[in-house]
């Protein structure tokens, strides 16, 4: 019996070119973003050597002399660096702490929900603000945190200017941010509830599982990988605060907590025309993105057995 099985010639592998041949409509397809990304994504990385050159557009980047680390150390000798950072860090994870969780507990109580019309009106209505822009949105702040007949202050009876408090800056600015994204962000999670075998719920509840003892033990667990995948996506973009709420509720009264890096970019890079150390400046940003990213993907692969990079 081992003899004769052992004459069966085994399958021979197809080469790559006749793979090619027999799924060419496939990778035709496939070719498309392939070289989309590769023209606006790789493509303009050329342009990084910039950080490291005195720009001249007469000369080209190429032609251009080079200067070496020259617009790192001006950024870091700068006198409101130690600010920038701090506050771009804190602006970044209390976004992070406090906005990560809230579509996780928003899915949870949705995917609860059995009345199909309540559901699908309660999602429309969390989704709509992520569908405001950035500048509307910030305008309505202003006019809801306005001393002079502003919604806070005439429910609070209070005549507080806010934006002009550097210590309300960064709850304003989390706040705002949870409101506008939170529903957005239920998305992906209630997607991923949906993938729930129904006869895992029958089974707890014939077990005698109460809600929170279904939301533990299933829902929980199912969500797990895709809670971590979300994680390492937020935490590569630590160093990457939204730039357009910041400038837009900045004023001169509350830059001690607003200022970030991000403004600091256009302002010496664009409005300034010092296009080496805008570009230095996004490159040391890329540099600790990429570094953090490396680093809560081991933590999540060593202690939560998930990893995606």
């Amino acid at each position: 019996m081992t003899t004769r099985a052992a004459s069966v010639p085994k399958a021979r592998k197809k080469s790559l070119g006749r793979r090619l041949a027999d799924n060419w409509q496939l990778y035709v397809l496939l070719l498309v973003p392939v070289v989309i990304t590769i023209v606006y994504k790789y493509g303009p990385m050329y342009g990084i050597q910039i950080a490291f050159r005195q720009y001249n557009p007469g000369l080209g980047i190429s032609g251009s002399p080079w200067v070496g680390w020259k617009w790192f150390e001006r950024f870091f000798r700068a006198p409101t660096f130690d600010r920038m950072l701090w506050n771009t860090i804190k602006l970044s994870v209390f976004s992070l702490l406090w906005g990560f969780p809230v579509p996780i507990i928003l899915s949870l109580m949705l995917n609860q929900l059995r009345f199909a019309k309540l559901k699908r009106t309660v999602q429309t209505v969390i989704y709509a603000p992520h569908f405001i822009s950035t500048m509307v949105i910030c305008g309505m702040l202003r006019i809801f945190l306005s001393p002079s007949g502003g919604l806070i202050n005439l429910i609070a009876g209070t005549n507080v200017d806010f934006l002009t408090e550097a210590g309300a800056f960064r709850t304003i600015y989390v706040a705002s941010g949870i409101w506008q994204e939170a529903g957005w962000g239920t998305i992906i999670y209630l997607a991923t509830l949906s993938s729930v075998d129904p006869a895992l719920y029958e089974a707890a509840k014939v077990d005698g599982a109460s809600v929170f003892q279904r939301i533990l033990h299933i829902d929980i667990p199912c969500l797990l990988p895709m809670i971590i995948l979300q994680l390492i996506m937020s935490a590569s973009g630590i160093m990457s605060v939204g730039f357009e709420k910041a400038y837009l509720l900045q004023t001169d009264l509350n830059r001690a907590t607003s200022d970030i890096i991000a403004i600091y970019v256009y302002e010496q890079g664009i409005v300034s025309a010092k296009y080496e150390l805008g570009t230095a400046v996004g490159l040391f940003n890329t540099a600790i993105n990429i570094v953090l990213l490396v680093i809560v993907n081991r933590i999540a692969k060593k202690y939560g057995d998930v990893n995606f990079v």
